[in-house]
């Protein structure tokens, strides 16, 4: 690890042993930022403070493994590694020249760099990634004679830059491509929901794997296989193979093998159904497709039926659904599926709970019930509001808005 501290102050160089302690940044989404925190807390992470769309915390190299493979919610794990001050575009080029990169990696590697930028000097984010990429190939280039190469798809190494004024920090993505992927999606629908979203969905509903589980629009099922595997406690990275940290000079094979093989034992079984409807047979086939990929085909139920007359498992269940926004999907009368969707709500019976996520808050003023919660969160660009419907037997009074 080196942390160059400015311009004019010293430079520490550091090697961490697999058992030191270093900061790290976990990315999320908007609104999971406190689920994200709790599930690192869990895996023995310290100094976790939730920011915003991110989580920083402490913790080892095993923390850095156990986070990329264990949390359901994060879409990649970075390690800061260099911190310094730079006023323009030269002091960005020799701080990062300055640093000893090939320690980092190997002159026979690919790497790219994503950058951020909120600043007055550095107004443009793509022209600063571009000058830290120069100032590292001119190093490899005096010290080898060779340099490694620029990858945008499957780099090597991924960095990141972030400047916030004169501040400059860089960071390794250990995760590689987005913990989003997480390699059992075989096939997708028009508008598939993030994984990492879908399963902060479920975290936000306070499912606890204790009742059934529904989702009566489930697409080509994102939301039913991160139930199920959240349900039989299966890892959210357990069918991928790949991991940006695994290039890194310093990874241990014996030491990750041991993470992922600890996490595994945790594999159980789920004793209360879930079920998956749709009216779009074509989807119901990807979602069969992608379930069988995981291996999780023989604990989803699917049913090709519409909305209006699905029927969720008996007793308690969970309910958690992604309808058409209106956005990439079009519907002749989006009103009149969110008046449909209300009117379904309310047979569904007593014990149930409904959430839905949607983006367009005309449409669900239709849903015809006053929702008991409300959590703001985006589904890539755009602004949604995740609901919560308590539902009530039929000859109760259930809760009603009039708009």
């Amino acid at each position: 690890m080196i942390i160059i501290k400015s311009n004019k102050g010293t430079q520490k160089e550091n090697k961490p042993s697999s058992d030191k302690s270093f900061k790290m940044i976990a990315k999320t989404m908007f609104g999971l930022e406190e689920i994200l925190a709790d599930e690192l807390r869990a895996l023995g992470a310290e100094d976790v403070q939730p920011i915003s769309r991110a989580v920083a915390f402490t913790g080892t190299m095993e923390t850095l493994y156990k986070a990329n493979y264990c949390c359901r919610t994060a879409l990649a794990i970075l390690r800061p590694f260099a911190e310094f001050e730079a006023n323009n575009n030269q002091e960005l080029y020799d701080n990062v020249y300055n640093i000893k990169w090939e320690q980092i990696i190997d002159v026979d590697s690919t790497f790219f760099f994503e950058s951020a930028a909120n600043s007055k000097i550095f107004t443009h984010s793509y022209y600063a990634a571009l000058k830290t990429k120069d100032a590292i190939v001119d190093r490899f280039k005096r010290l080898f004679g060779r340099r490694p190469t620029i990858d945008t798809e499957n780099a090597d190494y991924k960095f990141n830059i972030h400047i916030y004024d004169n501040k400059v920090t860089l960071l390794m993505n250990s995760s590689g491509e987005s913990l989003h992927k997480r390699g059992y999606r075989q096939a997708v629908g028009i508008a598939p929901i993030n994984e990492v979203l879908a399963a902060g969905l479920i975290q936000l509903s306070g499912w606890k794997a204790d009742s059934h589980f529904f989702d009566p629009m489930c697409g080509s099922g994102t939301i039913l296989i991160e139930a199920a595997m959240f349900a039989n406690n299966i890892p959210p990275q357990y069918y991928r193979k790949k991991f940006g940290f695994m290039k890194w000079k310093e990874f241990n094979n014996s030491e990750w093998k041991s993470v992922r093989e600890r996490a595994d034992r945790g594999i159980r079984d789920f004793e209360y159904e879930i079920w998956g409807g749709d009216i779009d047979i074509k989807v119901l086939e990807q979602a069969e497709k992608n379930l069988r990929f995981a291996k999780l085909h023989h604990d989803v139920m699917l049913f090709n039926e519409s909305f209006e007359t699905q029927q969720a498992p008996e007793g308690n269940c969970m309910i958690i659904t992604n309808p058409p926004y209106g956005e990439r999907i079009t519907i002749d009368n989006l009103n009149k599926l969110y008046s449909t969707i209300g009117d379904r709500f309310k047979n569904l019976g007593e014990g149930k709970t409904a959430w839905l996520i949607t983006s367009d808050f005309r449409a669900m003023k239709n849903i015809g019930l006053r929702p008991s919660r409300k959590i703001q969160l985006y589904n890539g660009a755009l602004e949604c509001r995740f609901l919560k419907f308590d539902l009530y037997d039929g000859s109760k009074k259930a809760k009603y808005q009039n708009n």
